[in-house]
């Protein structure tokens, strides 16, 4: 492009087309091209004059290039920030875990999260059977709600619309001594009580499961109920006289429209309450001894949750790798077609880890498994491609050696349950520790 269609006056901006961005030519740099244009005008011969103005054009040209690539070079800066996950503190992705900081979770900030999920899922829902806009086919309630998606989040979620009401799972659940319960939950603004947030999540022992109001202001016959609000409560009841518990704590304040990871931990008395890598509550005697719980329950406020996971026993982990030679893990979790470990299975990876240090000489192969949603190829890769992430995980953030890890994926074809429910769904998508 000639430079004299690049000049208009003194402090004009240029404007290039593909950047859409002005660019001021500064006034040294203007001193510069006014000199070549006054050299041109000078009375040299015309051989001379010919090739003094062809040296000068293609000086400034070079000069104006210049300017040109850093325009450029800064644009394309700008847009690798804003594609490696540091970009606009605004986007709910580059939320941290915990919904109150703008840095994206990691898994050092997880160093202390010790919560490692049952290993036989009893049950799940991630609200994919039915359709949206209707009540979830598994839940019931005193209230309403309805299966949503939203412009913040991936996945479909169970809109709790009606913060008067009780929402509990349609079938009774018997839980057994040691179990865990997770879900993810994105709380909503308390409609009479301005921005803040209120709702609250209930263990229960009831000898009426089908009577959903039966002891609502002191759930069932026994229960803990977990609050959230302006701080965290919680409290116990026994109908029976036993000491009633209570407490709070400031750990956690929980926002509207911030998503969260909910974790329960329950071995036999002791109960234990993450939210997201914070360990909120550890109650060595909350559980009573004396009853059966058999309800989950949400209360006292609107929120949207998802994934919601009942699953018992620990698993001795240990034991499966060393002596059966295979562990079959639910602990590590991934987004919906995502292969990037996400830091809540922290715990997990942490118990593996230890067991993969102590035994030095043992080498495992790394095996990936989907369930049976979208195309072969592409479930395919994904396992591979995840077997492989998990593998980079315990050698960068836990040390392992990596020559001693094989990774392999098995995308849909080694199903453990059939593809047809939420719940089997969940079952296939693991992964699974060989020893070799």
């Amino acid at each position: 492009m000639p430079v004299v269609s690049q000049i208009n006056k003194r402090f004009s901006p240029i404007c290039f087309s593909e950047l859409n961005t002005p660019y001021y030519i500064k006034p040294k740099k203007m001193k510069h091209l006014i000199l070549l244009f006054l050299v041109i005008l000078l009375g040299f011969s015309q051989n001379s004059s010919a090739q003094i103005l062809d040296k000068l054009a293609r000086k400034a040209e070079q000069r104006l290039n210049k300017e040109v690539d850093k325009v450029i070079d800064g644009t394309d800066k700008d847009a690798k920030k804003s594609d490696d996950g540091t970009g606009d503190p605004s986007d709910p992705s580059a939320q941290n875990s915990s919904g109150n900081d703008l840095k994206k979770a990691s898994m050092e900030t997880y160093s202390k999260f010790d919560f490692v999920p049952g290993e036989k899922v009893i049950f799940y829902d991630d609200f994919t059977e039915g359709n949206i806009g209707d009540f979830p086919i598994q839940w019931n309630t005193t209230g309403s709600g309805e299966v949503v998606t939203n412009n913040l989040f991936e996945g479909r979620w169970f809109n709790i619309t009606n913060g008067r009401g009780a929402t509990v799972l349609d079938q009774p659940i018997t839980l057994p001594e040691n179990y865990t319960i997770e879900f993810e939950v994105v709380p909503q603004k308390d409609q009479d009580d301005g921005d803040n947030v209120a709702w609250s999540f209930s263990v229960v022992s009831t000898s009426k499961p089908k009577d959903i109001d039966y002891g609502l202001a002191r759930p069932g016959d026994a229960a803990i109920r977990f609050e959230f609000a302006y701080n965290t409560y919680y409290f116990t009841h026994y109908r029976d006289g036993s000491p009633e518990l209570s407490g709070n704590t400031d750990k956690v304040k929980l926002l509207a429209d911030k998503k969260y990871k909910i974790s329960i931990w329950v071995q036999k008395e002791r109960i234990r309450l993450y939210v997201d890598q914070t360990k909120v509550f550890d109650l060595p005697k909350a559980m009573s001894k004396n009853y059966k719980y058999n309800m989950v329950r949400f209360d006292r406020g609107t929120t949207m949750f998802t994934n919601f996971r009942i699953a018992t026993g620990l698993p001795d982990m240990r034991n499966k790798l060393m002596t059966e030679g295979k562990l079959v893990t639910y602990g590590i979790y991934f987004d919906v077609n995502k292969d990037v470990v996400k830091p809540e299975s922290y715990g997990t990876l942490k118990e593996i880890a230890t067991i993969l240090n102590e035994v030095p000489d043992v080498k495992v192969k790394i095996v990936g498994h989907t369930d049976a949603d979208g195309a072969d190829a592409a479930n395919l890769d994904l396992s591979k491609r995840r077997a492989a992430s998990v593998k980079a995980e315990l050698a960068k953030s836990f040390g392992v050696n990596a020559d001693r890890l094989e990774t392999d994926g098995l995308g849909e074809s080694k199903p453990v349950a059939t593809n047809d429910t939420s719940a089997n769904k969940a079952l296939n998508r693991r992964v699974e520790f060989i020893k070799m």
